[in-house]
């Protein structure tokens, strides 16, 4: 195959834009923040269920007072009822027994407080663990949301980088002749399809040239397309190839 030299160096430029669809593409579907994203979901998943528990000790802990409250108000009415009818009692033994009574109703109105205020610390706990997990979700939700964002603008960059280097690429290939972009496109699919010969190695594998084979380059003429023998891409031969 034939091509001038200006043809065959402009597949170096061919090459570059293929890399950068590629590249871009590559960004495009993997955004950096994609990993930390899914750690977040992850994370967020057993915070989420840490709080469920902490959310249910809070709950058994409220109902528990709640309980502790209504049996003090029940003790405290029986107190009042007991403490009028032994205002109007003129019975000595009804005396007695109101009287009894009412210490028994104290000592359980003293135990069912102390039940409270152990309930209510327990319970100021379970809020301040509940709220501290709380904060943790919306610490997570914040940085999922913050990723989730640069995530976005990322894709739609590199979005926008594919399709310049793809327009560019679709122009250098018009201006190239069919079958040397034919040629190109060919070996792209297994090699860098083109590469510098600089300093006797192709940069397309970056693979030093034998003797032998730079003996063959030397020998072609300048519009041969000649291929590395070791990758098989066009070797793009200028000053700098070393020959």
């Amino acid at each position: 195959m034939k091509a001038s030299f200006s043809d065959q160096l402009r597949l170096l430029e061919l090459a570059r834009l293929d890399r950068d669809v590629s590249a871009a593409e590559t960004a495009r579907r993997h955004p950096p923040q994609t990993a930390r994203v899914q750690e977040l979901l992850a994370q967020r998943q057993a915070q989420s269920t840490e709080l469920t528990g902490l959310l249910a000790a809070r709950d058994d802990a409220q109902t528990e007072l709640s309980r502790l409250e209504t049996d003090v108000a029940l003790v405290d009415a029986r107190v009042a009822r007991d403490r009028q009818l032994l205002a109007t009692s003129s019975n000595a033994k009804e005396v007695q027994g109101l009287e009894h009574e009412l210490g028994s109703l104290a000592k359980r109105k003293s135990d069912l407080e102390d039940l409270e205020l152990e309930i209510m610390e327990r319970l100021e706990a379970a809020e301040a663990s509940v709220a501290a997990q709380q904060a943790l979700i919306a610490a997570t939700n914040d940085e999922g949301a913050r990723l989730s964002a640069e995530g976005k603008a990322a894709v739609a960059e590199a979005t926008a980088r594919q399709e310049a280097a793809a327009r560019d690429r679709a122009a250098v290939a018009a201006a190239l002749p069919a079958d040397l972009v034919a040629q190109y496109d060919k070996l792209s699919a297994g090699s860098a399809g083109a590469g510098l010969l600089r300093r006797r190695t192709c940069e397309g594998c970056n693979m030093v040239l034998s003797g032998t084979d730079l003996q063959t380059v030397r020998q072609a003429a300048e519009d041969d397309v000649v291929f590395c023998p070791e990758c098989g891409c066009i070797l793009v031969r200028t000053d700098e190839s070393g020959l």
